[in-house]
């Protein structure tokens, strides 16, 4: 196994990573401003920036589902317990030794243990807790004569709201693990030109060298 610059990052997932995180951005904002977190909104701009965004991400996941099911992809996201708890220990306590990070990119893995875990929980937890929730609060109107429609609605607005803060913290602990081990730069690239560093097999370097010459740097 030798590192090698390879483009592991197609322009379809830096189109969508990037359109997901200004999209759940707008999201963030808008929807504290529905709670009265702050005026940055009136109450009815809120409403609708909101309902657009949430509508226009809705769209992006279900290409971004299409593609990773058409293209194979979703091999990436799938979670092992092999080598989970030493990629856990780092960050729990290895980080602040100094300590190298135990795992390494590998051609058919792109993400860590601990990262296509956490990718797994947020694609089929608390997204469709998001949609299901969002949509069924969107569309009260067509239940609300339903036999206690007020409280179903105040559960699923808590539900809804759950999943937010769930979200939130996860992109606030994305964010901060980028400022770790390498340089903000070297976390950040990668998602824009689709180059990163990683292992790779003799044979995996021969087929790329030779099919796929633009693919390895």
């Amino acid at each position: 196994m030798a590192l090698h610059h390879v483009k592991i990052f197609s322009i379809f997932e830096r189109f969508w990573h990037w359109c997901q995180m200004a999209l759940i951005m707008l999201l963030l904002i808008s929807g504290f401003g529905l709670h009265g977190f702050h005026g940055l909104l009136s109450f009815e701009d809120a409403v609708t920036l909101h309902t657009l965004a949430a509508f226009a991400l809705l769209l992006l996941w279900a290409f971004s589902v299409f593609w990773l099911f058409t293209t194979g992809a979703w091999r990436h996201f799938i979670p092992t317990g092999s080598g989970l708890w030493s990629v856990l220990r780092f960050y729990v306590y290895g980080i602040f030794k100094g300590e190298r990070h135990p795992y390494r990119k590998a051609y058919w893995r792109k993400h860590n243990p601990l990262q296509a875990l956490a990718y797994l929980v947020l694609k089929i937890v608390l997204f469709p807790a998001i949609w299901v929730s969002g949509l069924t609060y969107l569309s009260y109107y067509a239940w609300r004569n339903l036999p206690n429609a007020p409280v179903w609605l105040e559960n699923i607005a808590l539900v809804h709201t759950a999943a937010a803060f769930a979200i939130l913290a996860f992109v606030l602990i994305h964010v901060y693990l980028l400022t770790t081990g390498h340089s903000f730069r070297e976390h950040v690239m990668p998602m824009i030109t689709g180059f990163d560093e990683v292992d790779l097999t003799p044979e995996e370097e021969a087929y790329l060298r030779t099919d796929e010459p633009s693919q390895i740097r």
